[in-house]
């Protein structure tokens, strides 16, 4: 174990005007890295990398798995039951519910199958704990849009008992509970914020001590959900709509809302939600060497509206010779783009934590990549580059204390308060 510097000493050499070097810095975030509990908020899966032969032991095409946790000292993910918006219809929500079930069976494959000596599930914060104790990487499950429960809220139990510690009520798309954020793009909405199910089902998950998601509802639904709910509430992947006017980014409003809520947000490494513009001149720059290497495979390239209609076996296909063009411009965009058009990268994403830290408190803001859903940001394209998030933090000032906090206290501590305003509800009940 390296040893810190102690206070006095740094003192010392700020008054004497020689900061700590570059090498005292980056020791010092080793070691603070090593002790605090990294936590992710925001992971999507694909049930194929859930398997006996192609699962997270291996090191996959993926931005996440075991291999690349272990070497960014990354020690906890929250893998999302992500579920896209369809039909309001008795045939949507049972296609829903069926997308949703064989994500949580993945998942528990995965923890009690595939790699029980190296994973585990967790749904409490001593769980946590206790198997980062034993040596284990700790998986966590969220649900993003709680389309799949359908009309029938005891589903939101019956997720709860699979090991579901948040939910989301809505994500692209107005669903049965909530308006989304995206009916914005066109001012069209379908509840004027929730429906009446909408607050059934929060008084439900505050009965059990599931953690609300206001990470992909509208502005107002986030609000009315704020002053329902008798917990803290999250945002599992967002960042501040002041410093990037998205969206997907929660306004000062809504911010000061979950200070007052006791909640937290968890700042995420989405390039266009930190800086729309910076991330929109890279990308155009890298687009033309993309096509280009994507040319010689004779590969075309599709936008994202095509790719969503592809049924899931050609969408696999497309991404794997999407990753082959990817790895081959690579190099290329690294040497010819970057240095003009620099890249979205760990300081945007930190900028965000000052911000909200200094807006609503620190107590209040965490950190969430959104991987394998779009997420990452360049020098944190993967979870082996989760240190570097910890290296600019100290840069920043963070004491190892609050640095614990971000990654990983605040979400713990909004997660141990749910429980027990649930206790206290299911008390009153009895």
């Amino acid at each position: 174990m390296k040893k810190l510097l102690s206070s006095s000493i740094l003192a010392l050499l700020l008054l004497v005007g020689c900061a700590p070097s570059e090498k005292e810095t980056f020791d010092k975030a080793m070691d603070i890295h090593e002790r605090v509990i990294t936590l992710d908020t925001h992971v999507d899966i694909n049930v194929n990398n859930f398997t006996e032969e192609t699962n997270y032991t291996q090191r996959l095409n993926t931005q996440v798995d075991l291999v690349k946790m272990e070497e960014g000292g990354l020690d906890v993910v929250w893998l999302v039951v992500y579920t896209g918006q369809d039909t309001l219809t008795e045939e949507g929500y049972a296609d829903a519910y069926e997308n949703a079930d064989a994500k949580f069976e993945a998942i528990h494959r995965l923890t009690q199958e595939i790699a029980p000596d190296q994973m585990e599930l967790a749904t409490t914060s001593e769980d946590v704990r206790r198997i980062i104790a034993e040596g284990k990487k700790v998986a966590m499950i969220g649900v993003e849009n709680a389309y799949p429960v359908g009309t029938d809220l005891s589903r939101i139990e019956e997720f709860y008992e699979r090991g579901a510690r948040y939910m989301s009520l809505s994500h692209n798309g107005h669903s049965q509970f909530s308006d989304s954020n995206t009916g914005e793009r066109d001012d069209q909405w379908m509840h004027d914020g929730l429906s009446d199910q909408g607050r059934e089902a929060i008084a439900e998950m505050n009965r059990l001590g599931m953690l609300i998601d206001i990470s992909h509802p509208s502005k107002k639904a986030n609000i009315e959900t704020m002053k329902l709910s008798k917990a803290p509430v999250i945002a599992s992947h967002s960042s501040a709509r002041a410093m990037n006017d998205v969206s997907r980014n929660l306004s000062d409003e809504e911010l000061m809302l979950l200070k007052e809520n006791g909640g937290v947000v968890q700042t995420v490494a989405f390039r266009s939600y930190l800086d729309s513009e910076k991330h929109a001149a890279w990308q155009e720059a890298s687009r033309t060497v993309l096509e280009e290497e994507a040319g010689k495979l004779g590969f075309e390239l599709l936008n994202w509206g095509d790719i969503r209609e592809m049924s899931e076996e050609e969408r696999d296909e497309y991404m794997e010779m999407y990753r082959t063009a990817q790895d081959n411009a690579e190099p290329r965009i690294t040497e010819e783009v970057n240095e003009m058009y620099p890249p979205v990268n760990v300081s945007d994403l930190v900028d965000h934590v000052d911000y909200m830290v200094d807006l609503i408190g620190l107590k209040h803001v965490g950190i969430s990549s959104d991987f394998d859903g779009g997420g990452g940001v360049y020098n944190w394209m993967d979870a082996s580059e989760t240190f570097n998030v910890t290296h600019e933090l100290v840069k920043r000032g963070y004491s190892e204390e609050e640095i614990a906090m971000l990654w990983s206290g605040n979400l713990l501590r909004v997660l141990d308060e749910a429980e027990a305003v649930a206790a206290e509800i299911q008390a009153q009940e009895e």
